[in-house]
């Protein structure tokens, strides 16, 4: 950590990300892999902390799920997360948001909607899909197809939660121009 700022941030979308899991969990379809609103909180720490700090923050989450605290939605916690179905989702939040981040820093001070929304999609989706689909697959016993096709579930929402995580980190721009993730300043204390 630069200083205690980057603790802040990376703090705040940890608890953001943890508070977005209260309202529960939904089964859809019998799928053992519930819809959530972390997802949401995983794409906002990507386009409004950027890489690092993004993935950080979603290491500090999953490391107080795995010591027990019940953080994820549903009031799931402990090690056994990391056994279910959703382990390969939960995992993909690190590079996710980390890729989400990246993609955005590259639009420079004040990316567009349209580089958020790209950033979301890519990251946010595209890299947590990759990384959970293969593992629920694993894990449940179904064929790699069966899996992506049961995910496909998800894809709707997912593109929601993208379009409302781009229109929120526009929103964080026009109100605090710094807190833009290619726009940072360093300090050094």
């Amino acid at each position: 950590m630069k200083n205690a700022g980057d603790l802040a941030r990376v703090s705040v979308f940890a608890a953001l990300i943890a508070v977005l899991g209260l309202p529960g969990s939904l089964n859809v379809f019998g799928n053992a892999v519930p819809i959530t609103l972390q997802t949401f909180g995983v794409m906002l720490a990507g386009v409004i902390l950027g890489t690092w700090r993004a993935a950080l923050a979603v290491v500090v989450l999953l490391v107080l799920v795995a010591v027990g605290l019940p953080l994820l939605a549903g009031g799931r916690g402990g090690l056994g997360v990391f056994a279910m179905p959703s382990a390969g989702y939960l995992l993909g939040w690190i590079p996710g948001a980390a890729l989400t981040g990246w993609i955005a820093e590259r639009g420079g001070a004040k990316p567009g909607f349209v580089r958020l929304l790209i950033a979301c999609v890519v990251g946010g989706i595209g890299v947590i899909y990759l990384i959970g689909v293969p593992v629920q697959a694993a894990i449940t016993g179904l064929p790699l197809w069966a899996a992506l096709a049961g995910s496909a579930i998800f894809l709707p929402g997912d593109l929601i939660k993208a379009v409302l995580a781009a229109l929120v980190a526009r929103g964080v721009q026009r109100a605090y121009p710094d807190a833009a993730p290619g726009r940072r300043r360093e300090h050094h204390t």
